[in-house]
């Protein structure tokens, strides 16, 4: 039975390139005689012959290209199988050059042989094979135009001597011919495919090393070592290193258990994931009429071991029963057992051969059954421990990252960071929310590139709202996070407010920022995909999430010191320490620059009396709204600070004398309406302002300060509630001096 199927399978192999043989025999025979096809009389069978010859090379050529066209590459595991199926592309190609060569002989012999027209296109066939074909098919095309060529060339010559010198020309010209492609065309084919193949090879090579090393390598060096790899990478380079392990095991113990056996085939069939079918996993085998395709037939003998989960063994099979064979195989004696894990059926492990199996040799097959199930189980918990592993370096470089940042903002920059490196994510947003006041504010906001509109970030930007029914205000007061599944099917409520639409977000993660059992705010991540915060994702961004609520109370206890440090408790402006120490980088830049600086000096008029006759905490009041009227006319670029008491001081960057006296001006003007009400009565206070230009009136900041102190006392001693600029003091001394 095997061997009439190997002869079938080599028949229906190698019956073109025969026929292909045959057809150029027969046009070196002479049967394509041009001669005999066009001469006139009425038809015989000289020409006959020659017609019936031409049109079956003219089918066979159509034939033969429409068959390359449609041809497809066995299998890997069907030429391990066949040597049949292994050399089948060579004889497809040699299949071709002999019809090729075939019909372009034909064509030479009908229109003049070896005066035709015609003759050239054999050079161009010999070309196109040596160029495109295979190697077998190259030396087919050459040889088989050399035996024709001869033949036409010896047939017409009177005697052999007089076809040497022609036959041995045309030859020369026909491996020329060959051979100059050959060395040129098919040389740079060649070349670009051996590169390809070397990249592909280096690709290949680099990822199995990649799995290697990640395996081998990971465990001893720490992630400072590696390139650094995101969520995806790391599954990926798992499971591909898992299944290069996997697949090595299964192929080294089948192919132990063929030699130990004494085996024809040893194969291991795994179940579907529905766990209906059977799939053909590895096979080892001598035979060569193994399946192709990895999906088995659900009868014979598999299907017994499957039903019942129990070992089988059998004398001899009936035709059909082995699905792994084409045509179900013959008599042959099997044994085979289920692969169980724990309860649960995983697939069958099965042997063939001519003579019957005992139990030990049952047994067997059974112990390789238990070392293949551990080594899968084995790369399970390999992968676990390499995915805890994992996710513990980026809960140690999140909390790295975290403990380092010193202020909110960089805390919140920061936070997108570590998630990033947890998960991939469109749209990221921090709110924050205050207790006292029952308000959240969207306090950061990050969208990857395309992710702009994914949740109305501009929207978003320092949003505001009150405690409503949304998400971010329920995850705060439940302190849990939201949705349950990490999917807006399930979303039925705002996020934050009803202004903010979810346009194309598939999943969605809302995590509560708790601090000492307290919500402070919320990180938000959305994503476009499906899917994207499954449990264990939703895990580590909850640990991220909980560093992220301390590292933001820190930042903003710093940013509490930092302000107690550097301004002034009862006016919020800056003190005098830090305001000296702006004033001098101002005054650097304007010098290095060549720009202009103001320094204001501004006191309260008569304010100890306001103290005296109205009490501290009036006076106290007076100060905070004159503090504010001075911030609200100050720039943001400008200095605000209290100099001391009831003095205060405004420096200008980059302002004139003119500019500087009018905005003094405005000061004073708007100090003026200010009405303070006491348990006396309205109150209302007056400030007198003095003005120093710097370089101008004086290149130094001591000495910008005295001067501008020396208009102050001028302003006070001359009436009060004015603006008098330095020149103008100096003036008004001269004066007097005068």
């Amino acid at each position: 039975m095997t061997v009439t199927r190997s002869l079938r399978r080599a028949g229906k192999a190698s019956a073109g390139a025969l026929a292909g043989a045959l057809a150029c025999a027969l046009v070196a025979a002479g049967v394509a005689d041009g001669a005999a096809l066009t001469a006139p009389g009425p038809w015989s069978t000289a020409r006959i012959a020659p017609m019936l010859l031409v049109a079956a090379v003219a089918v066979l050529v159509l034939a033969t290209v429409a068959r390359r066209l449609r041809f497809e590459p066995p299998s890997a595991r069907a030429q391990r199988a066949s040597f049949w199926l292994l050399v089948a592309a060579d004889l497809v190609d040699i299949e071709v050059s002999l019809a090729l060569v075939a019909g372009t002989s034909t064509a030479i012999a009908v229109s003049g042989g070896l005066d035709s027209p015609l003759h050239p296109l054999m050079y161009a066939v010999v070309a196109f094979a040596a160029t495109l074909l295979s190697r077998p098919g190259a030396i087919a095309a050459v040889g088989g135009a050399l035996i024709v060529e001869a033949a036409l060339i010896t047939r017409a010559a009177p005697t052999w001597q007089d076809a040497l010198v022609p036959a041995t020309t045309h030859a020369a010209f026909l491996i020329g011919a060959a051979s100059a492609h050959a060395l040129m065309l098919r040389g740079l084919i060649a070349r670009h495919r051996r590169r390809r193949a070397i990249r592909l090879d280096r690709e290949v090579a680099a990822q199995r090393e990649s799995a290697r090393d990640y395996r081998l390598i990971a465990s001893a060096l720490g992630p400072s070592s590696r390139a650094p790899r995101d969520r995806d990478d790391e599954e990926r380079l798992l499971a591909a290193g898992g299944v290069q392990i996997i697949a090595d095991q299964v192929a080294w113990v089948l192919a132990t258990l063929k030699r130990s056996l004494d085996a024809r085939t040893v194969a291991l069939a795994w179940l579907d994931d529905d766990g209906e079918r059977l799939k053909l996993k590895e096979i080892v085998s001598d035979r060569d009429d193994v399946v192709e395709q990895p999906r088995l037939a659900t009868s014979g003998v598999l299907a017994a071991v499957v039903r019942d989960r129990a070992p089988l063994i059998l004398a001899a099979t009936k035709p059909g029963q082995l699905p792994y064979y084409l045509g179900g195989g013959d008599g042959a004696a099997f044994t085979g057992v289920p692969v169980l894990e724990g309860p649960h059926l995983r697939g069958v492990l099965c042997a063939d051969r001519a003579r019957p199996f005992d139990e030990r040799e049952r047994d067997l097959l059974a112990d390789a059954v238990g070392q293949l199930v551990r080594t899968v189980q084995a790369e399970r918990v390999f992968r676990a421990v390499e995915r805890a592993k994992y996710e513990h370096e980026r809960f140690f470089q999140a909390a790295a990252m975290l403990g380092s940042a010193l202020t909110p903002e960089q805390v919140m920059e920061i936070a997108f960071d570590a998630a990033a490196a947890i998960v991939g994510f469109d749209v990221a947003a921090i709110s924050l929310y205050d207790k006292d006041k029952g308000r959240h504010r969207v306090a950061a906001v990050r969208a990857t590139p395309g992710g702009e509109k994914l949740l109305d970030v501009e929207r978003l930007a320092n949003l505001e709202f009150a405690d409503n029914a949304g998400l971010t205000a329920m995850v705060v007061k439940n302190r849990h996070y939201l949705p349950a599944g990490g999917e807006v099917r399930e979303v039925t409520a705002p996020v934050y407010t009803k202004a903010v639409k979810l346009d194309d977000v598939k999943s969605l993660l809302i995590l509560p920022l708790v601090s000492a059992d307290e919500a402070i705010g919320t990180f938000l991540l959305a994503a476009r995909a499906e899917k994207r915060f499954g449990k264990d994702v939703r895990e580590m961004l909850g640990v991220i999430a909980t560093q992220v609520a301390v590292s933001l109370q820190n930042g903003l206890l710093y940013k509490r010191m930092e302000t107690m440090a550097t301004t002034d408790g009862l006016t919020g402006l800056t003190n005098h320490r830090t305001f000296q120490d702006r004033f001098a980088d101002l005054l650097e830049r304007a010098r290095r620059h060549g720009l202009k600086a103001a320094v204001l000096l501004c006191d309260v008029d008569h304010f100890k009396k306001v103290n005296d006759n109205y009490g501290h905490p009036v006076g106290d009041e007076v100060l905070r709204r004159v503090a504010r009227v001075l911030m609200d006319v100050a720039r943001k670029i400008d200095i605000t600070a209290r100099y001391g008491g009831e003095e205060f001081v405004v420096v200008l960057e980059n302002t004139g004398l003119d500019q500087a006296r009018q905005v003094g001006e405005r000061i004073r003007q708007e100090v003026a309406r200010i009405v303070v009400e006491t348990e006396k009565g309205p109150l209302k206070v007056t400030q007198s302002i003095g003005v120093a230009c710097f370089p101008d009136d004086a290149g130094d900041r001591a000495q910008l300060i005295e001067r501008a102190d020396h208009a102050l006392y001028h302003a006070k001693h001359s009436g009060r509630n004015q603006v008098v600029t330095y020149p103008e003091f100096t003036a008004a001394r001269a004066k007097k001096a005068g």
